[in-house]
């Protein structure tokens, strides 16, 4: 900021863990005598960017304070109205102990995914909640622990189904009365996989009955409930409908009405989808919000996403775990079902809460007072002689206006409303938590009617067959936790139970978990923010359109990309955008036969299952043993398919952590053969200011902005997924005009842009390019001290990694037994969260240190990884069998080392506390022991299971 204060403690100080005192020392392992010459050995000159980073409009780094004030002028220029639109999204109360205790907890927002089951028990309790709180409500057995939203959730279902009915016709029906976003997500996905979305009224035809034919045979149909218009129908006759001829029943089910409407499950539908957004999660501009599924026993091997499961650990202790197909797209690769990586986890825990803090009776009461304040708006229009048109309702209500609807939505905004303007002769109206007598009486002004007496005391009953009598929300944690006292608790028992960044290092390979600074998270609870519906007219949204437009011209700049779309809500969404980009581009030009996407082996595996998504066959391609994307064998597939080659996906840096010096090469390859070429962008944080891919030769890339621009991870999300392009491709971007959505709010996860943003203000230019080569510097540093004891599997042509490095401990389990599994259950106690395990090489452990750990928190993992090698050694020595040794049995509980007899041939002291007595005082216990993940799955329990199984 021209003219600021010089901070004394710059916020890259802040950011960047290593002191410069570190970085000499760091070098001096390395065996470098600067930071420029390590980066100039490592990133190949064919790539490299000589000139300085410039972002346009920002000329600096800010200070802290500064940029919390430029982000207050840019919420000030937002003008949330109350919000009446509906159509999925609406207004809810995020109870403070949740919004301070989770939403705003380091402990909850820095988490990983729960890979490492026994250090994640208390998000895996979590989600087992969410699970039970939509099997309970939806009155289906099986739901997983949450999707992106529910416009995917509905396409998942869609292509969930038709894996199930094989003998139908590539056809699914969808309920007009669906939200339109919805809709609209269910063509892009539907379109590359020559799936017929055929838009129906079902109840007209299945009342057609005989003479109407009843529903035409299809796989599939999808229903809204209660309707986008407001609509509450009978599901039972269009469930019975769909299953005549040989196709499965998708509702799309509003969890709050549920409490009051027979279960979609009650009824015989297969599947239920939808949104938690109204469990306390703000509106946040359109995400991030969880989505849900739900679905019977029979389809639990073909569920999309995650599913928590019920186990033991070695004692017969109950513990959770993420059960069967979990990150199947790894295993499958093109044979996967879905590429759901990252879900919206915290948003997930966050409406699992909101339902144990107010239990079945809360939610219950809150659903009842929407109703009675929607009847009282109900019987205010039709005393004003408006039109209704919604017959059955629950919160919504569709009203003919007689071509006045703009007229009406302008005296609406007169009155701070903002309501749905359907048609020229429509407008809806939607009620919801926040609502008052007070709103139902603007509503009535704007609408030019008088507000009968008594509204919100009272509505009409609903019809016996639509009225729900099954019990939901049964077990003891939704019933325990009710005052203030009982959860703040109950939320600070889970996260102990939990090891995240506010408690240690978190050294994963290709999933980067960096500082998420304070200032950057502190403006994803300013009403400003999380009071605009994704629908709000534009007027009143342009704090929040300022946010996307600085960050996409920035990530042009950072990229050296033409265009870059932010609506992609993952980062597999954001790999589903640009492969469609290409599809789409390819189809434009009249050449839709291209459908070969070349993939290396070494890829991360959403990226085959994201080109089947997009209608694309994978032909892989060798990696030669560096480790490196084969030439020789690209350029042979790539000339066999001259004719349909679409496309080749490498991830750059590799997977291997490996700058490979022949991009270029490979780049030029796929161009002479027609194809266009996919940059997996998840290693970008290892080329921000050194390399530009849209420079040297990638035409696409998606960006994970909960990796390299700090979004946190959440426990498993949220995430956010940008795609960037060259120009040719930009009209090709989802929202561009030529391409469909990939995720139902038109800018995906807008309410957490203010943290990339922050961030990117924070750091400035050169900071940004410090922090690049900070994480090869510490890479690399690691890379060094580690080889020794576990030997670096892959480096580049000087030797060197990138941001992340391979050690293999094959020949370690080949001579002694130990496997990557013990090594990582060993660093538990250690208090450290493990390395990625066997990915992208099977038996091997891939680390990552980032920018931000200091010097000594990377020299503590690696005296812990040294100390772990001893005892390995002490195998390969004889003087202990593995069966019998500390790796074994690790990790250890406080129980396991302080309670009963003790035979075994090390000491109590050992087992815990392996850095030594020093490491008492900040010691973290795991709740669990190693779990049994084979007896998890052969007793798949998915719900929170019976209170007598905690004794």
């Amino acid at each position: 900021m021209s003219g600021a204060i010089v901070s004394a403690h710059p916020f890259t100080t802040r950011h960047i863990g290593p002191t410069p005192a570190d970085v000499e020392a760091m070098l001096d392992v390395i065996g470098y005598d600067s930071v420029d010459a390590l980066v100039d050995a490592t990133v190949p000159e064919a790539i490299r960017q000589r000139t300085p980073l410039e972002l346009r409009g920002h000329d600096g780094a800010d200070a802290e304070h500064e940029v919390l004030a430029a982000l207050r002028e840019v919420a000030d220029r937002n003008q949330p109205l109350t919000s009446l639109i509906g159509q999925g999204y609406h207004g809810t109360v995020t109870p403070p102990v949740i919004l301070r205790n989770v939403l705003e907890d380091p402990a909850w927002y820095t988490a990983y995914t729960p890979y490492q089951p026994e250090i994640s028990q208390g998000r895996l309790e979590a989600l087992l909640n969410y699970q039970t709180m939509v099997a309970d409500l939806t009155g289906l057995p099986l739901a997983n622990a949450s999707l992106l939203d529910e416009g995917t959730a509905a396409a998942e279902a869609m292509t969930m189904t038709r894996r199930a009915v094989r003998d139908a016709p590539d056809v699914f029906l969808v309920d007009a009365d669906v939200h339109p976003q919805t809709l609209a997500v269910l063509r892009t996905r539907a379109e590359p996989l020559g799936i017929e979305v055929d838009v129906v009224d079902p109840w007209r035809l299945v009342a057609g009955g005989a003479a109407g034919g009843g529903l035409p045979a299809a796989f599939g149909v999808l229903v809204q409930y209660p309707g986008s218009s407001g609509e509450v129908r009978d599901l039972q006759p269009v469930i019975e409908g769909i299953h005549a001829v040989g196709g499965m029943a998708v509702v799309a089910a509003d969890l709050l009405a549920l409490t009051l409407l027979a279960a979609p499950g009650d009824l015989g539908a297969d599947i239920a989808v939808g949104s938690s957004q109204r469990f306390g999660v703000p509106l946040w501009y359109g995400g991030p919000h969880a989505g849900y599924l739900a679905t019977s026993e029979d389809h639990k091997r073909t569920l999309p996403g995650r599913l928590v499961g019920v186990s033991v650990d070695r004692h017969g202790r109950t513990a959770y775990r993420l059960a069967l197909q979990t990150r199947e797209q790894h295993i499958r690769r093109e044979r996967a079902t879905s590429n759901i990586c990252t879900a919206q986890v915290l948003l997930a825990n966050a409406a699992g809460f909101y339902a144990a803090y107010h239990g079945p009776d809360g939610l219950t009461a809150i659903a009842q007072r929407v109703r009675r304040l929607t009847a009282g708006l109900f019987d205010s229009l039709v005393a004003g002689d408006l039109t209704v048109v919604t017959a059955e309702f629950f919160d919504t209500l569709t009203v003919a206006v007689e071509g006045r609807a703009d007229e009406v939505l302008a005296a609406a905004r007169a009155e701070g409303l903002a309501l749905r303007r359907t048609d020229d002769d429509h407008v809806g109206i939607s009620l919801d938590e926040t609502s008052t007598v007070d709103t139902v009486a603007a509503v009535c002004r704007a609408l030019g009617v008088e507000p009968v007496d008594g509204v919100g005391e009272h509505a009409p009953e609903l019809a016996g067959h639509m009225r729900r009598t099954s019990a939901f929300l049964t077990h003891p944690t939704f019933h325990v936790h009710r005052s203030e006292t009982a959860m703040m608790r109950y939320l600070r028992r889970l996260a102990d139970a939990d090891l995240a960044l506010d408690r240690t290092m978190i050294p994963l390979g290709s999933c980067t978990m960096k500082l998420n600074a304070a200032a950057e998270m502190e403006s994803i609870s300013w009403p400003a923010f999380t009071d605009v519906h994704p629908f709000a007219p534009d007027d009143t949204t342009a704090g929040s359109r300022q946010l996307i437009s600085d960050l996409e011209r920035w990530l042009v700049d950072i990229t050296g990309y033409d265009a870059v779309s932010l609506q992609p809500n993952s980062g597999a969404q954001g790999e589903l955008a640009g492969l469609l980009a290409i599809r789409g581009y390819h189809a434009g030009r009249g050449d839709s036969g291209r459908t070969v996407c070349l993939i290396p082996s070494s890829a991360h595996g959403t990226n085959a299952a994201s080109a089947v998504m997009a209608g694309m066959q994978v032909v892989v391609v060798a990696c030669d043993e560096d480790g490196n994307v084969d030439l020789d064998d690209l350029a042979e597939k790539a000339a066999a398919h001259a004719e349909d080659l679409a496309a080749a996906m490498i991830t750059y840096p590799s997977t291997h952590g490996v700058f490979e010096t022949g991009v270029r090469d490979l780049c030029a390859i796929v161009h002479d053969h027609g194809g266009q070429v996919y940059l997996d962008g998840a290693n970008l944080n290892a080329l921000v200011g050194l390399a530009q891919p849209g420079r040297f030769g990638a035409d696409v890339s998606h960006l994970n902005l909960h990796k390299t621009f700090c979004i946190p991870h959440g426990g498993g999300g949220p995430g956010v997924g940008p795609v960037a392009c060259r120009a040719h491709l930009a009209p090709y971007l989802p929202g561009a005009g030529r391409t469909g959505p990939v995720s139902a709010a038109p800018h995906g996860s807008a309410g957490i842009l203010g943290i990339p943003w922050a961030y990117i203000r924070l750091m400035g230019a050169e900071g940004l390019t410090e922090a690049t080569r900070t994480a090869i510097l510490s890479a690399n540093y690691l890379a060094t001290r580690l080889a020794e004891a576990y030997p670096v599997l892959y480096t580049g042509a000087a030797g060197t990694v990138a941001h992340e490095c391979i050690v293999d401990v094959r020949p370690l389990t080949k001579s002694t037994g130990v496997t990557g599994e013990d090594i990582a259950k060993r660093l538990i106690d250690h208090g450290f969260h493990a390395p990625t395990m066997s990915f992208p090489v099977a038996g091997t452990l891939m680390v990552e240190p980032t920018e931000s750990e200091p010097k000594a928190e990377l020299d503590r993992f690696v005296d812990a990884m040294l100390a772990i090698r001893e005892e390995i050694a002490a195998i390969e020595r004889g003087e202990v069998a593995y069966e019998d040794s500390v790796l074994a049995a690790a990790p250890f509980t406080a129980a396991d080392v302080l309670v009963g007899e003790w035979d075994r041939p090390y000491s109590r002291e050992q087992a815990g506390l392996p850095a030594g007595p020093s490491q008492a005082a900040a010691k973290y216990w795991p709740p669990v022991s190693r779990i049994d993940n084979a007896y998890g799955d052969k007793n798949l329990v998915c719900a929170c299971p019976p209170i007598e199984d905690y004794a």
